[in-house]
């Protein structure tokens, strides 16, 4: 199930203030590769600003944004030229359909057991054409982003406040609840979240074995090699022609 601040469409009816597309950098990083392919499979889309963005910056093919929370897709839906799917990649049927895929916002670390990153991957590897392109980021374990999710750092948007409080990183997984509160709210709001941080050679090994190879890796948005002080680990995987 999706957690609370992507189901619930008033929670993620914030999710852009607390987010801008420019503020992160994966955004102008895929946007390129996005242009340059005719059809584009955006996984976990979230409020779809990603393809949103592609539309408005000329892209005038084929574009598809998938997630399994309701209230996001609310927000995406204030285009109606792009498809829209309410769904996962568990369930995703596409066949050799897509020159390029995507999966931002560190969607990626959802995916908690070995099941569920091999269905993953074998999902997407169904849904591109042969020579089609999968580029998606995950927090790298070696920076140890869940020490810096405390209630001390804050982040606001309008007159919502919001934080992090994480819990140890324990067999790869980190679960953390992200508070919400505000002055015009009767209390505050919460979302409980667990996510799972893979180090690259687990990453790859997932990935080889559906079939995919690796055709780009690295640490940071500026295109950085992954070191142990990398932030990231930023993937862009290929399916074979044959």
């Amino acid at each position: 199930m999706p957690d609370r601040h992507f189901a619930d469409a008033g929670l993620a009816s914030l999710y852009d203030a607390f987010n801008p597309r420019e503020s992160g950098g994966d955004y102008r990083f895929y946007l390129p590769m996005i242009l340059a392919a005719e059809s584009v499979l955006d996984v976990g889309c979230g409020t779809g600003s990603l393809l949103h963005w592609a539309r408005e910056s000329g892209h005038d093919g084929r574009l598809v944004g998938l997630d399994p929370a309701e209230g996001m897709l609310v927000q995406a839906r204030r285009r109606a030229d792009i498809e829209w799917v309410h769904g996962d990649l568990s369930t995703a049927s596409w066949n050799a359909e897509f020159d390029f895929a995507v999966m931002t916002g560190h969607a990626f670390q959802v995916l908690l057991t070995d099941d569920e990153v091999r269905t993953a991957f074998s999902a997407v590897r169904r849904a591109l054409k042969p020579g089609g392109r999968f580029g998606f980021e995950t927090r790298n374990p070696a920076g140890r982003a869940w020490e810096r999710w405390t209630p001390s750092n804050v982040w606001e948007a309008g007159d919502v406040r919001s934080w992090n409080d994480a819990g140890p990183f324990e067999n790869g997984l980190v679960s953390f609840r992200t508070t919400y509160e505000s002055p015009s709210w009767e209390e505050p709001k919460y979302s409980d979240s667990t996510l799972r941080f893979l180090d690259v050679p687990t990453l790859n090994e997932f990935a080889g074995e559906a079939g995919l190879v690796v055709d780009e890796q690295y640490g940071s948005w500026d295109r950085s090699p992954v070191t142990d002080a990398s932030p990231e680990i930023i993937t862009v995987v290929r399916r074979p022609l044959t």
